[in-house]
């Protein structure tokens, strides 16, 4: 199909419009599910009965398989069409919550938090790659703006909603919220939504087993390390087998005719770098908010919806500043933005590591909860741009596939590491001791996040991009598609 034919087919479906809202509110279910169980878990106990490892697998089992298959459900995408792909993962996603919000008991309700996480896995890369077809390339900017502050809203403000729903509802409705929403989206990306599709290569079905066994063994051991142990045997397998199993995925991806994801991508200093920049960013927030949530409630005695509203001008942020954000990169290029962005959440890290205190006020609080937000705000529109800009359209869906799966290991990670050096410096007997072990978190998070802005620095500028095509350099062919629209 020409490109011409393509465009007149997405403009007859309803086009960017239809896309930008059908991909947001399948990309906030996806996201919110991620912590959305978290301050609903001592009424699941309550109810459900369970040991607290088995709540803690209700959080764990969402986040392994929706890591663990990210790639592999974008490259069912490219391979089999992005529409029907992003409806099979939908259909999956939406029956796996209404079976956990009908759950008889706790062992049903793990398996419905995996089987929600696998539709997840297939929906949310696909949610990117469906809206980058269906926008123009100078307006993509603005659109990604939007979809990451709805999608920044979800990440965040999980506790909050789950905490608001729990305690004036039920647990079961953070799960049945999901199912109006699914069954709504459902018929308007069937008839809205143009079909695309990526190389046509055939499935990299020994890429697809090191990735996923890989992925599989270290989020598995991020994610029970704290529980059990970092000596513990389980853990030390998943970590080893899985990061030997890595390093057969890179070895593979550099080899192999037609891999899941080609190691060429990473001779682009625009892929690299925002990748890299992901990785961090979400290992220094995910940790945070873990961590600042309990703070708010355990020791500052706010309600769960209580800390989710003071939480606001962090959280909420993105809805406001991202879709300036968006169009900003379409001015002045995405480099400086998420940059910009990121060593502002770190620097808002870093203010909240200095202000914490078991009686701190929340005046006290608020500028550092302002100047994360607007970080995180800057950060999340002009990262997809930068993804989905730094290779050819064929390539989208996987590299959108292998930028969520590195940030949901960067989240697992933050968590693992974080609340290690939590536990190390502090604990749970008083306020005033978990503040000992909350402080030196949060300067963590501020410096591995400071980290993250230095790796954005690695993007080519526009100046950059024009004078290796002027000078008719030497450069990997993903970064020709890079030059092009560096940092849109």
């Amino acid at each position: 199909m020409s490109q011409q034919t393509e465009t007149e087919t997405v403009a007859r479906r309803g086009g960017a419009a239809w896309a930008l809202v059908i991909t947001s509110v399948a990309g906030f279910m996806a996201a919110l599910d991620n912590l959305v169980v978290t301050t609903a878990l001592p009424s699941i106990r309550k109810d459900l009965g369970g040991a607290l490892d088995d709540l803690e697998w209700t959080v764990s089992a969402y986040t392994l398989t929706f890591a663990v298959l990210l790639m592999f459900g974008a490259a069912l995408g490219d391979r089999f069409g992005r529409r029907r792909l992003f409806l099979a993962g939908l259909t999956v996603f939406t029956g796996a919550s209404a079976a956990a919000a009908m759950a008889p008991g706790i062992d049903s309700l793990i398996a419905a938090r995996a089987i929600q996480g696998v539709g997840a896995a297939v929906m949310m890369p696909l949610t990117l790659t469906l809206l980058t077809a269906a926008v123009p390339a100078a307006k993509r900017g603005l659109a990604y703006g939007i979809w990451g502050a709805v999608n920044g809203l979800a990440v965040a403000s999980g506790p909050l909603i789950g905490g608001s729903l729990t305690e004036h509802v039920s647990w079961h409705w953070i799960f049945w919220l999901n199912v109006p929403l699914g069954l709504a989206v459902l018929p308007l990306a069937r008839l809205r939504l143009a079909e695309s599709y990526g190389t046509g290569a055939p499935l990299d079905v020994p890429g697809t087993l090191l990735a996923s066994g890989g992925l599989f063994g270290i989020v598995y051991g991020l994610v029970r390390g704290p529980a059990d142990g970092w000596t513990d045997s389980l853990v030390l397998t998943g970590l080893f087998a899985g990061g030997a199993l890595l390093v057969g995925f890179v070895l593979h991806g550099a080899r192999a005719e037609n891999p899941m994801l080609p190691m060429r991508l990473f001779r682009s200093r625009a892929f690299a770098g925002i990748n890299a920049a992901s990785l961090l960013m979400f290992l220094g927030m995910f940790g945070s908010i873990f961590l600042l949530s309990q703070y708010m409630q355990g020791v500052l005695g706010y309600s769960p919806t209580e800390a989710g509203l003071r939480m606001l001008p962090w959280t909420g942020m993105p809805m406001l500043v991202a879709p300036i954000a968006g169009i900003l990169s379409d001015r002045i290029g995405g480099r400086p933005v998420v940059a910009a962005g990121l060593f502002l959440q770190a620097a808002g890290l870093g203010w909240m590591a200095s202000v914490v205190a078991a009686d701190v006020s929340y005046a006290a609080q608020l500028p550092a909860l302002i100047i994360s937000g607007v970080g995180m705000a800057l950060y999340f529109a002009p990262a997809a741009n930068l993804v989905m800009s730094s290779v050819r359209p064929q390539e989208q869906g996987i590299a959108s596939g292998a930028n969520n799966a590195l940030r949901e290991v960067g989240g697992a990670l933050g968590i693992a590491i974080m609340s290690s050096i939590f536990a190390a410096q502090g604990g749970y007997a008083s306020g005033q001791d978990f503040v000992d072990g909350l402080r030196p978190a949060l300067v963590t998070g501020s410096a591995v996040v400071a980290l993250a802005g230095i790796a954005a620095l690695l993007i080519p500028t526009r100046r950059r991009a024009a004078q290796i095509v002027a000078a008719g350099e030497e450069t990997p062919a993903a970064d020709l598609d890079d030059l092009e629209t560096a940092g849109r």
